[in-house]
């Protein structure tokens, strides 16, 4: 990731609150506290000052080698209550993609879809179909028409999702460039269901919920009844920020593996490059640099992000107004001005 390019950075914004004044009360006792947790006072208040200023944010979790030292809902529900966290979704799908691989349910990401699950590919299909590989789906490189953005409402009125991903004309060819597409990741969903013989939803709930200690409600089904692999999953900022705190560690948690450390490493390579924020994306992780150090994010619409700097120890969770956009050069880039330029520094200066 050291080559990746910096985040986009959006105006500024004068704010007013203080850590004092917001209480910072946390709900859940924080995780057990390590070394190095420190951050500089002055310019830990002014990134919560900067959050609590930004209309659409509705939770600030903030954590460092495990320990949560912030954690705020400056409106919308309360750190401890899921929601939905849009797109957030495909990281989550991504880490069940690797369990399964370190579990032999899947053979590995060169597998294709047709081999992984065959029962899933209609009789009728182009043959490139055939060709997709579990990688592309994770990278988004599966070289359909994308699901996403203007074809969505469409895809999600049909009587097959499944099926009319996979009839839908090719963009380019498989593995060729990414193509951002709820889609890839709901034939993800299916693909792993499909292999295991288990819901999506038992899979979160079990290769997951319970070794974090996190609840993972249900979620939206297709007609057929899989569950959507790429969106509208809920988990609430703290249990998102467990889930940031499973991948800081290298896929441990309290000592022992949740996903493989291979896993974490292969999903942290920049393999493709997003056509809208121009950041690196791996599997299910957007890539990037900035102020030097290396940040794996995840993002969904609206605002909804978790960020991981490995080099600093950091896990950051931001939930926001799910129901508006929000642009790389908008909002999007707010917050990723909230981390670089406040968050960053405060434990850069602690």
């Amino acid at each position: 990731m050291t080559n990746n390019p910096p985040f986009r950075l959006g105006r500024r914004t004068v704010l007013a609150a203080t850590v004092a004044s917001l209480g910072c009360v946390l709900t859940r006792p924080p995780l057990a506290a390590q070394p190095g947790v420190a951050f500089d006072p002055a310019l830990l208040d002014r990134a919560i000052k900067r959050a609590a200023g930004l209309d659409r944010i509705h939770a600030l979790v903030i954590g460092r080698n495990g320990a949560v030292v912030s954690a705020e809902a400056f409106r919308g529900p309360a750190v401890n209550r899921a929601v939905n966290v849009k797109s957030v979704s495909k990281t989550i799908a991504a880490s069940l993609a690797g369990i399964a691989i370190d579990r032999g349910v899947l053979r590995g990401v060169d597998v294709t879809l047709a081999e992984a699950a065959p029962g899933l590919v209609p009789a009728a299909v182009d043959p490139r179909v055939r060709r997709i590989t579990i990688a592309d789906l994770l990278t988004m490189q599966a070289g359909l028409e994308p699901t996403s953005g203007p074809g969505y409402g469409r895809w999600i009125n049909s009587r097959n999702w499944v099926a009319d991903a996979l009839r839908r004309p090719f963009v380019t060819e498989p593995g060729a460039r990414m193509l951002y597409s709820t889609g890839s990741y709901h034939l993800l969903g299916a693909a792993l269901s499909s292999a295991s013989g288990r819901s999506l939803l038992s899979l979160a709930r079990d290769w997951l919920g319970e070794p974090l200690g996190i609840e993972v409600p249900s979620w939206t089904r297709d007609p057929q009844g899989f569950y959507l692999g790429g969106n509208n999953m809920a988990l609430s900022p703290l249990d998102l920020f467990r889930f940031g705190e499973l991948w800081r560690q290298g896929g441990l948690w309290n000592g022992r593996p949740v996903i493989s450390a291979a896993w974490v490493e292969a999903s942290w390579v920049p393999r493709t490059r997003s056509p809208f924020s121009g950041d690196d994306y791996g599997y299910g992780w957007f890539l990037a640099t900035a102020k030097g150090h290396r940040i794996a994010y995840a993002r969904g619409y609206g605002g909804q992000m978790l960020y991981v700097v490995p080099g600093l120890g950091l896990t950051v969770v931001v939930t926001s107004d799910p129901t508006r956009p929000a642009r790389s050069d908008g909002h999007v880039g707010l917050l990723n001005a909230l981390l670089t330029d406040d968050i960053i520094p405060a434990a850069e200066m602690a």
